[in-house]
């Protein structure tokens, strides 16, 4: 792709209709209900109440089968839907080794949450031809300009 700088979003029309074109997010490390405190639990619950289709792949949580009702994954290449959206909560550090994973899936963007930014990961994703939104909490984004 010769523009694949357009595919780094970081403008409030392109995270619009990110929003406006996802219905599925894989969430990669998503927490159980029994981490219900944490960012990782809370925002993609939103995000389930805001009418998304929330898929958990809880990294840290491996032996959780259910959280939010759905059945949880151990990598999105596993995920038998297709997925519009990977909704980051890893540190910038573990990202690299999520990219072969989330190029099998293809997913037409991937979200770094608030606080999260490797640049390395997000060129090689928008090279690619996904969109990479970076730093930004989806919760606050939706709220914001949905």
């Amino acid at each position: 792709m010769a523009d694949w700088k357009s595919n780094l979003i970081d403008d409030d029309d392109g995270i619009r209709q990110v929003l406006a074109s996802t219905r599925t997010i894989a969430v990669l490390g998503m927490r159980p209900e029994a981490k219900s405190d944490r960012p990782a639990f809370y925002v993609p619950a939103y995000m389930s109440e805001a009418g998304y289709r929330i898929i958990p792949v809880p990294v840290a949580d491996p032996t959780v089968e259910t959280i939010l009702g759905e059945t949880t994954y151990r990598s999105l290449a596993e995920i038998p839907d297709e997925i519009d959206l990977v909704n980051v909560f890893r540190r910038p550090s573990d990202i690299p080794a999520h990219i072969p994973d989330i190029l099998a899936k293809r997913p037409a963007a991937v979200w770094f949450q608030l606080g999260i930014r490797n640049d390395d990961a997000a060129r090689r994703l928008a090279r690619e031809g996904i969109k990479v939104i970076q730093d930004h909490c989806i919760m606050v984004d939706h709220r914001r300009l949905m």
